[in-house]
Parts: structure tokens; C-alpha cells; sequence
């Protein structure tokens, strides 16, 4: 793996510097990852996971990012020698990738020395927020395909080699069935798809040699793009003119491809025309700058699509180019003292949920169906066998009582003491899981047309402790 040590921001490299001449550099702090609300994003697929851990178990400054820095002329021998030897001894505990999650709570949790809490944020931000971006993209244009299979085609429209890479990863984890990216394909076990490009059709003397050629060469696998001329009068005759070739020889074809045009309109007479020849059974596959929007409205038009292959609009996630997560100190520590900390704001939404935390999954136990999550203070205990009353966090006349109901924690331990204790599933298992996961709500919440908004409520103690800091503050206005 490479070393992505000084995958940083200046500035933590900086308040690390401060902490450290303070000599307060091991109190230990708690900061929390979590996402806003936007009109964009009501949920989403917690995606990143394993590459954070191991860019956290993999931290350690060479001597030539040490040589670096020192010529910075910023920082002192005592310190560089400090994070010559530093290394993360801290803890984490984070949701399950694949894990539907909410705006406000924490998905990400690290309790650690602060020099090298605060440190992990810029990597953490960058690695996390991407992922779980286009895991979140790719969820909503999968359920937009209503349970056909999406390829994942992004890698030349990628904003950069890791994008493309680690997009592919996430679309996956979002319900993509395969990927064209070869090196993702190989890096994480992807089932992959691709056939040809208009390029292939056009260095042949006609449009029949080229998928007869085509043909020879994967007779197997057999999907023939059919829209370089004239899709109707040329490409579909030519196609079916190949596939009597192919079956003549013993094999069936797979399918065609369309990749411009009116989708709605020719996947239709393509449909009638590959029927009426006795190919009932190949596939049409679209592809060409689609999203969930306009997959959606091709489905609402009767378009006989199969296989949907999306590029552009997912790998760059281009409606909500970022998620907008954050990380922010939520406690530090003298000695086993927790000291809960608030951030205010003049943006209600800005005020963040003080001390060291724990997120409950509340389940419904007569449907299975997931009612609310509660963020909870992590010394708080909850007995399932009494009714349980949650109460919004801002319209607090808003309360919801619960019975005979199920609280499954979500955020899980990852490193403990610097040790990771944490067993990463292969890929597939993850995408299974976020299945699985977001099948376990109503779909009012998942949809992607006006979803009903989840409650995400904060604990009678926690908002007791939150309004407590509130109130601190104000009176002191900051000690100013």
C-alpha cells in the first residue's frame, strides 16, 4: 500500500504542532464523522471503511516526509522526532459499510490522543466521504432500475485514477452488479462488463464485418453496438444478420447495445425486431450520460431495456459533487474525566451533539421495519422490555412512543488500543448487506422522489447534557 502519511491538511500538521508545545498533546479527545441534511441527500450507504483503517494502521512519517517538513521551517526537532514515532493508539468504532445511515449521526467515531485524533481528519474526510458519496449515487440509480442489472462505466469521466478505482468499489456496495475497470475488477473480485466502442465498427470496410469479426472473436459473449450508423435500418439488421451467423455455428448471441438517440423509441423496435427474428432472449443494454432521473422516466415510457450501464452521472455523482461530511471534537479527556464539547452556531443544524457516542437502530419488532435511530451518550442504558419515548431534537412537542421494539447498536469497534479488531468482508458480503439493510425500511424513507424524512433523535440525557453546554456558553459567550 502506499504510504499516504502526508495525505493532510497544513493545518493538522500545525494544531498538532500547538498541542504539542503545550505539552497536551496525549489528553485524549472523541471527534465524530457525520453528514448535514441537504435537499439532495436524505440517506445514505456508509461506504470507505476498510481503506480508512488502513490508511490509520498504516501511518507513519519516512525520513524523506520528515526531511520534507523540516524544510518547511515550521516545526522544532522535538517535534519531528515526536511524529517520526508516532503512531495511532487510539480507538475507533464506526457503522458497518453497507449500513443505511442519517444525516447528524456520528458514522465514524475516533477516541485518541489528540495530536493523532485530530491528524486522521483530512484522510478520514477524504476517504469516507467519497465512497459513501457514490455508494449513495449508485443506490438511487439502482433503485431507479427496479431490480435490472447496472454496470458501473465511469472510469474515463473519474476525477482522477483513485476516483475511478474506489468509485467502482462504492458502486458496488450501492447495488451495481459489475464494472468496464479492469484494475478495480482485479482489486476487489468485480464481476466485469464491457464489449466494444464505436472505434471497433468504424475501422472495419462495414458495419456487418465488424460484428461478424466481433462475433469470431467472443462467440460466447456476443453484445453488439448498434448505433454507430443508423440504428434501425443498419445496426439491428446487421446484428440479427449476426446472430443467424453465430447460431449457425452453435452459439447463442447475448445481446445489443444502445448508446444514443431516442432510448424510449429504438430499445422498443429493437425489441419487435430481434423477437420477430427468433432472439427473444438476447438483452438490450442502454448506456449514454444516464442517471436515476432519466432511467426512471425511460421506465415510466415502456423502454425494453435489460441492462443499464451508467457512467458519467454516478462516478462523479454529478447532481451532489460532495457529501459534505464532517469531523468535529465532541469531548476531551483529563485523566478518565470525560469533558463534553459543543460547537454552536447561528444555523441550527451547525450545533453539534456533544460528548462520546452511541447510535441505536430502533426495529419494529411485529414488521422488522426500522422506526427511528436514537443518538445516545455512551454511558446511557436502554431495557427493550419497557416502552421507549423519543422526542425530536429541535420540535420537541414531536415525540414518538415505542413497544415491543428492538435496539441494535451501530456503531461497531474497529481499532481498540491502536489494534484493529475488526474483520473486513469481502466485497459482495458488503453489498449484500447494504441489501439487506435497506430493505429493512419502509420505502417511504428510501425512495428517490420526496422520501418521507427518518427519525434521528437525541436521548433525553443527551439533550439534557446539549442545552446544559448551550446555555454554559451563551453565559460566557465563549470566556471573551
Amino acid at each position: 500500500m502506499r504510504n499516504l502519511t502526508l495525505l493532510t491538511d497544513l493545518y493538522e500538521l500545525t494544531m498538532g504542532y500547538g498541542f504539542f508545545k503545550e505539552k497536551r498533546h496525549e489528553q485524549r479527545a472523541v471527534f465524530d464523522i457525520f453528514f448535514r441534511q441537504n435537499e439532495l441527500i436524505t440517506y445514505s450507504l456508509a461506504a470507505g471503511l476498510q481503506q480508512a483503517i488502513e490508511y490509520v494502521e498504516n501511518i507513519h512519517f519516512t525520513g524523506d516526509d520528515i526531511r520534507y517538513l523540516r524544510g518547511l521551517g515550521l516545526f522544532d526537532e522535538e517535534f519531528l522526532s515526536y511524529l517520526k514515532n508516532m503512531r495511532f493508539t487510539g480507538d475507533i468504532y464506526a457503522v458497518k459499510e453497507g449500513e443505511p445511515v442519517f444525516p447528524g449521526e456520528p458514522i465514524l467515531t475516533v477516541r485518541a490522543p489528540v495530536v493523532q485524533a485530530q491528524f486522521l481528519e483530512t484522510a478520514l474526510l477524504n476517504i469516507i466521504n467519497h465512497q459513501t458519496l457514490i455508494a449513495t449515487k449508485a443506490a438511487k440509480i439502482c433503485r431507479a432500475a427496479q431490480g435490472d442489472s447496472v454496470m458501473e462505466f465511469g472510469l474515463r469521466r473519474a476525477q482522477g485514477p483513485d476516483a475511478g478505482i474506489y468509485g467502482a468499489r462504492a458502486a458496488v456496495i450501492g447495488g451495481c452488479g459489475s464494472t468496464s475497470n479492469v484494475l478495480a475488477g482485479e482489486m476487489f473480485s468485480i464481476p466485469l462488463a464491457g464489449t466494444m466502442a464505436h472505434s471497433w465498427v468504424m475501422n472495419f470496410p462495414s458495419e456487418f464485418e465488424a460484428f461478424k469479426a466481433y462475433a469470431d472473436a467472443f462467440p460466447d459473449n456476443c453484445l453488439l453496438l448498434v448505433d454507430t450508423y443508423d440504428t434501425l435500418r443498419s445496426g439491428v439488421p446487421n446484428a440479427i444478420k449476426t446472430f443467424r451467423y453465430l447460431r449457425g455455428k452453435g452459439y447463442e448471441p447475448k445481446g445489443i447495445r444502445l448508446d444514443s438517440g431516442d432510448l424510449a423509441y429504438l430499445s422498443k423496435k429493437a425489441r419487435k425486431m430481434l423477437d420477430a427474428a427468433g432472439f427473444e432472449k438476447t438483452v438490450i443494454c442502454a448506456s449514454g450520460d444516464l442517471d436515476e432521473n432519466s432511467i426512471e422516466s425511460l421506465k415510466s415510457q415502456g423502454a425494453k431495456i435489460d441492462v443499464w450501464g451508467v457512467g458519467t452521472k454516478l462516478i462523479t455523482s454529478e447532481d451532489m459533487p460532495a457529501l459534505g461530511g464532517v469531523y468535529k471534537l465532541a469531548a476531551v479527556y483529563e485523566g478518565e474525566r470525560e469533558i463534553p464539547k459543543i460547537k454552536i452556531s447561528d444555523n441550527t443544524a451547525k450545533i453539534t451533539n456533544p460528548g462520546f457516542k452511541q447510535v441505536y437502530r430502533i426495529t419494529d419488532n411485529a414488521s422488522g421495519k426500522a422506526v427511528a435511530d436514537l443518538i445516545a451518550l455512551r454511558r446511557e442504558r436502554f431495557d427493550a422490555n419497557k416502552p421507549l419515548t423519543i422526542r425530536h431534537p429541535v420540535d420537541r412537542w414531536k415525540t414518538l412512543t415505542v413497544e415491543n421494539y428492538s435496539l441494535r447498536p451501530l456503531l461497531v469497534p474497529v481499532i481498540e488500543g491502536g489494534r484493529r479488531v475488526y474483520d473486513f468482508p469481502p466485497l459482495q458480503e458488503v453489498a449484500a448487506y447494504a441489501r439487506q439493510q435497506t430493505a429493512s425500511f419502509w420505502e417511504e424513507y428510501t425512495r428517490n422522489a420526496l422520501p418521507h424524512l427518518y427519525k434521528v433523535d437525541l436521548s433525553e440525557e443527551l439533550l439534557a447534557l446539549k442545552d446544559k453546554l448551550l446555555e454554559e456558553v451563551r453565559g460566557s459567550k465563549g470566556n471573551v
